[in-house]
């Protein structure tokens, strides 16, 4: 393959790369307070060009896989889409920052690190081999390392980064740990030649290498026992950075899980679906039953996002097409939902500083009417309400669960929907049927009122397209099989 061939075909993430350099350029040139503010507006506005620019590129690639720099990176139809997903999360959460309402984190750095961390998790999602994945996985870990701790006058941002980079080396320790096993044992990092190498008597130190492996990629996507890091992350990181941990990096890894175990690993499904079945109710009940004690709504929707990759990984286990559509399916419903969830949370403000107690909701429908409707509409989605999409993603994952036989972690998936709906309709009482301590700031900025519209329209409206939306995902996803 030439070069103009190669450059096509890794087209967004060359696009992310020139705008991450040009935005080097950018912020190093605007050394003067009065250019300050138009060289801020510039690199937000690259950003997000950069992002919609990638987007728009992923049509024009190719609908067959094709791979490139020998085996390391590879494209499809499944990578295409999740790219597009991630991308548009990370338009979601850029945009949500801006001034006044960034909490200090609208910084021309913070759009660079972003782009650079995003760069990484397109990188993760086409990586078809072990060392191709690390280094993704790096590249989008070292700069939300230092994304968290980016509010330096703030002692829990900075201790916030401090755990996310112990946590974050530790499991990149256990997934190296696992890779080299892997590497000695089959003795090949490429995907395609870990799937050959299966074809004869499966070692003991393969299948110990898979599970650190497994262990270490659980990490990324907060699923326990691997969540420690999760609550207390999501709310000492501004909530810019906490929207940005809470949609984008879990498509890319739970990519990453797929890539892994359906193609690389597809020689012995019966052994990491049960390494995926016990994260999976680990996730569920931990996640469920976490967020019921929680005052603060970060520290609530931390809790509700491991139960989210729990029944993201219930779909996963069952190691079929059905389920590898409902993880998809499930995951796009949740980039939406987050959107949502953040935006409104981004605009509780009293006395122009950000509010974060769930019990600050308080009679929130009788003073911001809108703002208690579209967080009413997000809860019961993500509580799996019909017939909002929370209801559709959470359907294709446990049916395709029961279909694979594997019924009782379907059960276990509906009693902790059950459980977790508690705290979701706690927010709605609260909103509706408690009356206001005090009242909360008065407007909406125009970049979250813009992503909540499209968040609240993509949730209502998804029954609509659920049927074209189920025939796309199975499309690209079928040459897992």
């Amino acid at each position: 393959m030439n070069l103009v061939q190669t450059f096509s075909v890794a087209l967004p993430e060359f696009i992310l790369v020139a705008v991450a350099l040009s935005l080097v350029l950018v912020a190093a040139f605007a050394n003067s307070s009065e250019s300050e503010a138009s060289t801020l507006k510039l690199v937000r506005s690259l950003s997000l060009g950069g992002y919609g620019l990638a987007f728009l590129s992923l049509f024009m690639l190719p609908a067959g896989q094709v791979v490139l720099f020998n085996g390391l990176f590879a494209i499809d139809g499944f990578a295409i889409y999740m790219k597009g997903l991630a991308l548009l999360g990370a338009f979601f959460a850029s945009w949500l920052v801006s001034d006044g309402w960034g909490e200090g984190v609208d910084r021309a750095e913070f759009h660079l690190l972003v782009l650079m961390a995003v760069l990484g998790m397109l990188l993760m999602i086409s990586a078809h081999d072990l060392i191709a994945l690390y280094m993704g996985l790096e590249l989008q870990s070292l700069p939300l390392y230092v994304i968290a701790s980016m509010r330096t006058n703030s002692l829990r941002s900075s201790e916030a980064g401090l755990k996310y980079f112990l946590l974050g080396a530790l499991s990149s320790g256990m997934l190296l740990y696992g890779a080299s096993l892997v590497y000695g044992f089959a003795g090949s990092t490429a995907y395609a030649d870990i799937a050959t190498s299966l074809n004869d008597d499966v070692s003991v130190g393969l299948t110990v290498g898979m599970v650190f492996l497994l262990s270490g990629l659980a990490f990324k996507i907060s699923a326990a026992p691997f969540h420690m890091w999760t609550p207390d992350v999501y709310e000492g990181a501004p909530t810019p950075v906490t929207a940005l941990f809470a949609i984008v990096p879990k498509v890319a890894a739970m990519t990453l899980i797929m890539n892994v175990t359906y193609f690389a690993f597809s020689g012995i499904s019966d052994q990491w679906s049960q390494i995926l079945i016990a994260l999976s109710v680990a996730s569920m009940i931990v996640g469920a039953t976490g967020a019921i004690m929680q005052q603060n709504i970060k520290r609530m929707l931390a809790y509700s996002s491991i139960a989210h990759m729990g029944y993201a990984l219930a779909g996963l286990a069952a190691g079929s097409l059905e389920g590898a559509a409902g993880v998809v399916i499930y995951m796009t419903t949740y980039v939406f939902m987050g959107a949502g969830a953040f935006s409104i949370i981004m605009s509780l403000r009293r006395d122009d500083a950000p509010v974060e107690r769930i019990s600050d909701l308080s009679g929130l429908s009788s003073t911001h009417p809108l703002l208690a409707a579209g967080m009413m509409v997000v809860m019961f989605s993500m509580a799996g309400i019909p017939p909002l999409a929370g209801f559709f993603g959470k359907w294709y994952v446990f049916l395709a669960a029961v279909n694979a036989g594997l019924v009782p972690l379907a059960i276990i998936g509906v009693l902790t929907s059950v459980v977790g709906a508690f705290y979701y309709l706690r927010i709605i009482k609260l909103m509706y049927f408690e009356d206001a301590d005090a009242p909360l700031d008065e407007g909406i900025s125009r970049q979250n009122r813009l992503v909540l519209v499209a968040s609240l329209a993509f949730i209502i409206l998804f029954f609509l397209g659920i049927g074209q939306l189920s025939g796309v995902v199975g499309a690209n996803i079928v040459a897992f099989f």
